[in-house]
């Protein structure tokens, strides 16, 4: 029977983590705890959390919600979430993960500084994720997003540029972008760039890799919003093209197990352990009446 083995480097970062303790907390306080949009990108743990209470609502309904409690997730908010709160007389339960509020006070700063009108505050990141928006927010609205390369090389090169990256972004891609850009600004142009990419998921990916090339079968368990589970499973599909990304125990395909010396069950930031541990223990009772149906 194959090995199955749980990558141990997997699952909630610390910000996730933070951020559901919040809710937990607050929940077993009693009372009505909104969450504005998903806590994780996560839907098996959003249902579990809405089972104990937690209700998740957008923006349009944040604006309308009065004399009430919300929670704000790791992602963080543009300045218009707190303005609207203190207008409606929202209590915040701020659950923004520190290393995103970090940045957020940074771009602030670079923003309001009066150094050069004409520069651009660039961010490497997805256009309209949550944390993108939070940090778009503190420019009001005039930081430029770029997605890739190719969009970086649509800056105008002739203006200054300070260039920062969404924390859960490729680090390898950054670098791309910063050395194209060194490249390519005119001569006596300022170019200034931040590496704030967040180390615990930066990290993630040398680890990933290692783990991902040590098994024949590969099941990747994230939600299909995160946008650090497509990165991540972007980079176990390179080192494993025997990788499969999955949301729940029900997406195993049980013929892919029929070969596989050795399985291997990986997640994002926002994949919990105990959801990692379910789809083990589904891929194991797979395999044991497979083995049974060999004997019989």
């Amino acid at each position: 029977m194959a090995n199955v083995e749980i990558d141990k480097s997997s699952g909630f970062c610390f910000g996730v983590v933070n951020a559901i303790r919040k809710a937990e907390e607050e929940l077993a306080k009693g009372g009505t705890l909104y969450c504005l949009g998903d806590i994780v990108h996560n839907s098996r743990e959003v249902e579990r959390l809405e089972r104990l209470g937690l209700v998740t609502i957008n923006h349009d309904e944040f604006s309308r919600l009065h004399n009430a409690k919300v929670l704000l997730r790791a992602h963080g908010e543009p300045p218009e979430t707190y303005e609207t709160a203190r207008r409606n007389n929202i209590e915040i339960i701020d659950a923004t993960c520190p290393v995103v509020l970090q940045l957020q006070k940074r771009i602030k700063q670079e923003y309001n500084r009066d150094d050069d009108p004409q520069k651009q505050i660039v961010i490497y990141g997805k256009s309209g994720h949550a944390e993108v928006l939070g940090l778009v927010g503190q420019t009001a609205g005039r930081a430029i997003v770029i997605e890739s390369l190719e969009e970086a090389k649509r800056l105008d090169f002739g203006r200054s540029i300070r260039l920062y990256s969404q924390t859960t972004k490729s680090l390898h891609e950054f670098r791309e972008i910063v050395e194209y850009i060194q490249e390519h600004i005119k001569p006596g142009i300022s170019f200034q760039y931040y590496d704030t990419i967040c180390r615990q998921v930066a990290n993630r990916i040398p680890n990933i890799r290692e783990f991902a090339a040590s098994h024949d079968l590969i099941f990747f368990v994230s939600g299909k919003k995160s946008s650090n589970g497509k990165m991540l499973f972007s980079e176990c599909r390179k080192v494993n093209p025997n990788s499969h990304l999955i949301d729940n125990a029900a997406e195993i395909d049980g013929p892919l197990l029929a070969d596989a010396k050795s399985v291997g069950v990986c997640g994002a930031t926002s994949t919990p352990k105990w959801l990692m541990e379910e789809i083990s223990q589904t891929i194991q009772t797979f395999l044991s009446t497979e083995t049974q149906n060999i004997h019989k």
